[in-house]
């Protein structure tokens, strides 16, 4: 924080910074529970489980080796660091080591850990309701560890997507001491969070295919109240998402606050107004969706835009996803919870336009094209990394551990065949909601 001398603990700091991880980790419950409200009643607990072991898996190899592979300052290909420098928070890591803020790096492990969580929680959406949980676990461990960790590195850890010298936009528009000409911009995770997550629940959708009934059947979400809570729980915990990476309690940390707020509410609108000139009506799950899109359009831009570029982004980023989510009835593939027309479009919406709309380097702010083009590119190199490695992980485990569940199972319900539990005692309640 400015006026704080450098090698100085800043409590004032370091309290934002474990409040912001706090809110970020509680985004992941909060996806169980939009996520299971979407689902169909036999399946609400096995798509809360998703989410919950992911917090189990991540939470365990985040320490052992995801930190290091981020943000390790040793084996540097560009792409990951070496993650056995810092193994298990040991060899030379120190965790009372301060930033340039004054905090701790213990609570960057914390912060950047609950990032990891909800980025893997996420993709479980395109999945719901017909894979097995085991495989699910091992797709978790292996994923955060191919895609995320070295998507981490490359964009917030000075690799090939940063504004390092050796980076995709030095290489293209040059350096000046070490640093790129045009810095790319992903303020909180456009790139490593949403388009990555995004892009692998595509992938997966294709690879293991149809829900039984997709498309001859209707797959209604059982409980739009949770479906609601969840999205405002998102809402809520998402102020640490955007406000907290800026690092420290500071001005950036305001005005990141205050564009996720007025993006979201504009993106709400948007997916309303297209509801209503599509369907003829505004629903409450319109408004939820239209809430998380908005959120996760601003997530690369929060630092970058003004207030009112904010909300145009949010406006854009709530019509242009209302009408993605349809997309896989017209391409065939069951993205069963929208991941795609959500996270992977509002993510390559929010990183894109920020060359549109930043107000240091934007097209529309007099900046030119060059920030357009670095936003483009580091989008499209998200989706190939994401899209590759996504694939081989996929079809590995198809062909060893298994994707599906039987359709038997399918058919009389997840959470009975992979849990043996149901969320509701009352059968015909049962049957009829599902």
């Amino acid at each position: 924080m400015e006026g704080t001398p450098v090698g100085t603990l800043d409590t004032g700091a370091t309290a934002w910074m474990l409040t912001s991880a706090s809110l970020v980790l509680l985004m992941t419950p909060a996806v169980a529970l939009f996520y299971g409200g979407m689902s169909r009643t036999k399946s609400v607990l096995n798509m809360m489980m998703m989410s919950f072991g992911v917090i189990a898996v991540v939470g365990i190899v985040y320490v052992l080796w995801g930190y290091s592979m981020s943000y390790s300052s040793t084996g540097d290909s560009g792409i990951t660091a070496n993650p056995f420098t810092w193994f298990g928070l040991g060899g030379s890591f120190d965790g009372e080591a301060l930033d340039a803020n004054g905090v701790p790096a213990w609570v960057s492990v914390a912060f950047q850990m609950t990032f990891a969580i909800i980025t893997v929680a996420l993709i479980s959406g395109s999945l719901a309701e017909r894979v097995k949980f085991s495989t699910w676990l091992v797709f978790t461990a292996l994923w955060v560890t191919l895609s995320y960790f070295p998507m981490a590195h490359m964009v917030w850890g000075g690799g090939f997507l940063s504004s390092a010298e050796n980076g995709l936009s030095a290489l293209i528009f040059g350096q000046t001491d070490g640093m790129a000409n045009v810095a790319p911009i992903d303020f909180a995770g456009g790139t490593v969070v949403h388009i990555n997550a995004g892009m692998a629940g595509l992938v997966l959708a294709l690879i293991i295919g149809k829900r039984q009934g997709f498309g001859r059947e209707p797959m209604r979400p059982h409980n739009l109240p949770f479906v609601m809570l969840g999205a405002a729980g998102l809402f809520f915990g998402w102020f640490g998402f955007n406000a907290g990476s800026a690092l420290t309690a500071n001005g950036v940390a305001g005005m990141a606050w205050v564009n996720t707020a007025v993006a979201t509410s504009a993106a709400i609108l948007g997916w309303m107004l297209a509801e209503r000139f599509r369907d003829g009506h505004m629903t409450s799950l319109g408004a939820a969706s239209g809430m998380v899109a908005g959120l996760v359009a601003i997530t690369p831009a929060a630092g970058a835009l003004s207030p009112v570029g904010s909300i145009i982004l949010g406006l854009v980023a709530g019509v242009i996803c209302a009408f993605a989510v349809g997309l896989k009835f017209k391409f065939g593939y069951d993205d069963s919870l929208d991941v795609v027309g959500v996270h992977m479009v509002g993510g390559l919406t929010g990183t894109i336009l920020i060359g549109l709309l930043a107000t240091d380097g934007g097209l529309f702010y007099g900046g030119g094209v060059k920030l357009l083009v670095v936003q483009v590119l580091i989008a499209v190199c998200a989706l190939l990394v994401s899209g590759v490695i996504t694939t081989i992980i996929g079809l590995a485990l198809k062909y060893t551990m298994g994707w599906r569940i039987s359709p038997e199972d399918e058919i009389r319900g997840i959470d009975l065949a992979e849990h043996s539990e149901t969320a509701y005692d009352n059968p015909t309640l049962s049957a009829r909601v599902s």
